[in-house]
């Protein structure tokens, strides 16, 4: 194929994606029965099975209008639940675009705090996201459960009263819109971004996606009866319906089992070159990997899905310019699924080996609460917990440490459908699974075997596991139940954040020189900077400053050196006070109104004292002012004098 028409078929492949996203998000639903054609073009097909005509109960409310979780809710139902709760709860809420995805539809964030209280950015900050892979539509529905329980119980649950009174919480449920719009309401799964991706390496894109044979609206898989002997399957015998497949002794095989689909592009293989490709989760800028070697050597760390370029995906980028712009966020958790796990950094190497063992310790507790609180079996890092020793780059987690330095967890929600040893037999194995779904699910999870036409195998029988709401999502009666596990761990981490209190400043006066003692306690679990943040200049140190009505203190004292009220301008040394200056500053020496404090451990105080004295007048108001990129901003009024 040219260069020429391969561009062409690109160019196509991105038309008919963003085409179809515009229907599916304009509409409330589909409509049922729609016929949809065949839309091709030489080594590119995409048939019915792409197109909005997948009607899932599973996505539909119980009723309309009125919020449940025994259901997915669809982006489109997401945004009017986000502007409904905007013009509800003014003095809670803001919401806004953050960006606009590779499809062109807007990726909606909330702001959530007590405006009344002070501005979100004055505020200690936690982030949650979900979604940013297409089809962990759970993750989106435990941000979404965390939201709407925040906004319901404020003002009657004294806990939740309390934290949005205090902290800014910052809400993205739904990261991939494009993913999650085509993974709810059409046949197709796929993992992350809709970018046309060849994941074949044939020189074309997403030229062969699975197709939906029976037209019922899912893709699973399809079985084929052959000769004794050429099949690599058998039933199982254990399930007298027929259902259980397993691998055949040699010679004995009657089944191929393989994806139910179409070989659209002719090499032999169904299905392998679905909807986009790359992954929004290794897109991150730290320890970031190329796809492939510019000039193959096989000595060098590659990751499948990385993009063209560190945060070459608006998704990605968006959030990590976000974050920048927000230094005040100290907790994230980006939120994904299966495993179940609370997963954290390192991705590429043991904890102990990078990690400062201070940062280490919290991450730890926090992985020994989350167990207890979700009751899931695994907490740890991606690197040995999770991979194995297997590295991943441009992962989330280690950009959240390293670059950001605060405490970012992406963990993995719902258990895949892997239920344990529901028989007692001393194993867990696909019998236990059919058990489970037999006996204990509302709706069977498993598709019977049905007859259906294929192009060039002619009667097959297609069924299987249902992918989207057993394999990778919980079914909708357990939805609730998983999406809280997860929220209980998120309320754990926002109750961590830095909460600082400042005490009465106390004043003395002793031969005209005023002493003032300043005492402010964390009263939160978490430091008000990790010492991750120190190094990589994330946060500025915290300080304390005397705030004076202006003129009275020296002239370029109060433009101050970091774009603030007080201290030296940059390059400049302190200044004597001048004969006009109402205050003269004794303590700290020169002159400065303020004292840095690095940074507060979590239930710990900082005492700091001023020394001064007035010039030629009795007394004076002043603002005692702590401020902190990461602890928020808390001031006190006091009298100086008579």
């Amino acid at each position: 194929m040219s260069r020429i028409t391969k561009y062409f078929v690109i160019v196509l492949t991105a038309v008919c994606i963003t085409t179809c996203l515009g229907l599916l998000y304009g509409q409330e639903q589909t409509e049922e029965g729609k016929e949809a054609k065949y839309w091709t073009v030489p080594g590119y097909r995409h048939g019915p099975s792409f197109f909005p005509r997948s009607n899932y109960a599973e996505t539909k409310p119980l009723e309309k209008g009125i919020m449940d979780f025994k259901h997915y809710h669809t982006y489109k139902e997401m945004v009017w639940w986000f502007k409904k709760w905007a013009e509800e709860y003014p003095d809670l809420v803001d919401l806004y675009v953050a960006a606009k995805s590779f499809g062109g539809i807007p990726i909606y964030q909330l702001t959530v705090t007590n405006k009344k209280t002070g501005k979100d950015t004055d505020k200690p900050g936690m982030f949650i996201d979900g979604n940013r892979h297409s089809g962990e539509v759970t993750a989106a529905e435990s941000a979404f459960w965390m939201l709407h329980h925040m906004l319901t119980s404020y003002g009657a649950d004294p806990e939740i009263t309390r934290l949005l009174d205090n902290f800014a919480f910052y809400f993205r449920p739904k990261n991939n819109p494009d993913g999650s719009l085509l993974y709810l309401m059409t046949a197709q799964t796929l993992r992350s971004t809709i970018r046309p991706y060849d994941n074949d390496l044939d020189g074309l894109m997403d030229e062969d996606p699975a197709e939906d044979l029976d037209g019922d609206g899912w893709s699973r898989q399809m079985r084929i009866k052959v000769e004794k002997g050429k099949g690599t399957y058998i039933l199982d015998p254990r399930d007298p319906k027929g259902r259980m497949m397993k691998l055949a002794p040699k010679g004995e095989g009657i089944y191929n089992v393989m994806s139910e689909g179409i070989d659209n592009d002719g090499d032999g293989r169904i299905n392998e070159d679905g909807i986009g490709g790359l992954d929004l989760h290794r897109n991150y800028p730290e320890n970031w990997r190329p796809m492939a070697e510019n000039e193959k050597t096989g000595r060098g760390f590659t990751q499948r899905g990385a993009g063209a370029y560190p945060l070459s995906e608006v998704e990605t980028r968006s959030l990590v310019v976000f974050l920048l712009e927000h230094p005040n966020i100290s907790v994230m958790n980006t939120m994904d699924t299966t495993v179940p796990m609370h997963l954290r950094p390192p991705s590429t190497s043991p904890s102990e080996e990078r990690m400062y063992p201070e940062d280490l310790e919290l991450y730890k507790h926090f992985d020994e609460k989350g167990k207890e609180l979700s009751g899931y079996a695994r907490a740890g890092d991606v690197y040995q917990d999770y991979g194995r020793g297997r590295p991943l780059f441009g992962h989330s987690p280690d950009f959240g440490y390293w670059y950001y330095g605060a405490i970012w967890y992406g963990d993995e929600l719902w258990n895949g459908g892997r239920i344990g040893d529901y028989d007692s037999d001393g194993t867990s194995d696909e019998w236990d699974r059919f058990q489970f779904n037999d006996k204990e699910l509302e709706t069977s999870r498993f598709q019977e075997w049905t007859k259906a036409m294929h192009p060039v195998y002619g009667e097959v029988e297609v069924g299987g596991w249902d992918g989207k709401f057993y394999r990778q999502n919980p079914p909708p009666e357990l939805l609730e139940e998983w999406a809280i596990k997860e929220v209980r761990f998120n309320l754990m981490l926002a109750n961590s954040l830095p909460r600082i209190v400042m005490a009465e400043p106390k004043i003395s006066e002793k031969d005209g020189e005023f002493t003032i003692e300043v005492e402010v306690e964390n009263q939160g679990y978490l430091p008000t900077a990790l010492k991750q943040a120190q190094l990589v200049k994330m946060v500025m140190p915290d300080r304390i400053t005397l705030e004076f009505p202006e003129g009275m203190l020296p002239r370029r004292m109060e433009r101050g050196r970091y774009g603030g009220m007080y201290g030296p301008g940059r390059g400049q040394q302190p200044e004597e006070p001048q004969e006009e200056a109402k205050v003269k500053i004794i303590e700290p020496r020169g002159n400065r109104p303020y004292v840095e404090i690095g940074r507060i451990p979590g239930n710990d105080k900082a005492k700091v004292t001023f020394k001064l004295k007035l010039n030629g007048i009795d007394g004076t108001e002043c603002t005692v002012k702590y401020t902190s990129t990461r602890g928020g901003v808390v001031s006190k009024k006091i009298k100086i004098g008579d």
